[in-house]
C-alpha cells in the first residue's frame, strides 16, 4: 500500500502506521521480533524518516520546462491549496495525461487496484536495488517507489518481476479515484527497505494495501539530490531524464516527468 493523499483520507495514515509499525524516534517492534533506533541524519540533506520535514526544495534546470511538484513531503497543504487532514506522505505533481517516467532502473513489485474511499484507482510499486542506483554500501538494500491515482487498466499490462529501465514510461497522470472534481496528480512515495518482503491486507473500502515493517518513508527529493548533493543542504537540482545519455554511473533518481528544452 501507500499513504497517498492523506488529506482526503485521514484514516489511511493511521491504518498504515498501526499495520507497518512505522513510528518516529525509538522504534520498538517487538511484534515483528526486532527493535532499532532511528537512523541519524547528517548535516547535509535530510531524509525525513517517517514523514518529518526535510526543508528540501526542487530547483528545476535552466533551459528546460518541467512540470513542477505541487505538494511536498511532510506538508499540510494539498495540491489545491487546502489544508490536509493528515501530513503528506509523499510528493504530488504532473499534468493530466502526462507520462510518469521511471526514476531509475528497477523491477515491478506489485500492480493493484486501490481504494481509499474516493473510488477505485490503479497503484504501482517498483523496487530498486542499491546496485540499480549505484548506492551499494551507502544506505538501504532496496528502495520502493510507489505511484498512486493511476488508471488501473493502463498499468494492468505491467507484471510483477518485469524489469523497468530508467526513463521508461510507467503510466499517465490521472486523478484520485478518476473523479473530475479532484485536480490531476500522481502521488509519489519513496521508501527505504531492508527486507523486500510484502504481506497484503484489505481496507474497509475493499482496496488492497501492502505491509512491510522494514520499509521507512523518506522524502523523494532526497533521492533526486543524491547524485549532485546541494551545497546548502536543501536546494535539490532536479536532473531530467534525457534519452541517449549514459546513466551507468548516475546515483539516485532522475525526474519522473519529462522536461522539454526551451
Amino acid at each position: 500500500m501507500s499513504l497517498a493523499l492523506a488529506g482526503k483520507a485521514g484514516m489511511r495514515l493511521v491504518s498504515f502506521l498501526l499495520g507497518a509499525v512505522v513510528v518516529p524516534a525509538l522504534v520498538l517492534c517487538s511484534a515483528w521480533g526486532y527493535s532499532y533506533l532511528e537512523p541519524s541524519e547528517g548535516s547535509e540533506m535530510k531524509k525525513g524518516y517517517d514523514i518529518r520535514k526535510t526543508g528540501l526544495v526542487p530547483v528545476y534546470p535552466k533551459g528546460y520546462a518541467c512540470s513542477p511538484l505541487t505538494s511536498f513531503y511532510a506538508s499540510w497543504l494539498d495540491v489545491d491549496g487546502t489544508h490536509r487532514d493528515e501530513i503528506h506522505s509523499g510528493v504530488d505533481g504532473g499534468q493530466l495525461g502526462e507520462w510518469i517516467l521511471a526514476p531509475a532502473a528497477g523491477t515491478v513489485r506489485a500492480v493493484w487496484e486501490a481504494d481509499w474511499q474516493w473510488g477505485k484507482e490503479g497503484a504501482l510499486l517498483v523496487v530498486h536495488t542499491a546496485e540499480d542506483l549505484n548506492l551499494e554500501g551507502e544506505g538501504a538494500a532496496f528502495y520502493y517507489t510507489v505511484y498512486d491515482h493511476l488508471k488501473y487498466d493502463e498499468i494492468a499490462k505491467l507484471k510483477p518481476g518485469q524489469k523497468i529501465a530508467r526513463g521508461e514510461r510507467l503510466a499517465r497522470v490521472y486523478r484520485p479515484g478518476g473523479h473530475a472534481h479532484y485536480l490531476p496528480e500522481v502521488h509519489w512515495e519513496v521508501w527505504e527497505v531492508e527486507d523486500d518482503t510484502l504481506t497484503w491486507t484489505v481496507n474497509r473500502y475493499g482496496g488492497r494495501e501492502w505491509r512491510n515493517p522494514r520499509a521507512r518513508l523518506i522524502d523523494p527529493l532526497y533521492m533526486l539530490g543524491v547524485h549532485r548533493p546541494p551545497d546548502d543542504g536543501r536546494s535539490v537540482s532536479v536532473v531530467p531524464f534525457e534519452r541517449g545519455r549514459n546513466y551507468s554511473k548516475f546515483r539516485g533518481f532522475t525526474y519522473i516527468f519529462q522536461c522539454r528544452k526551451t
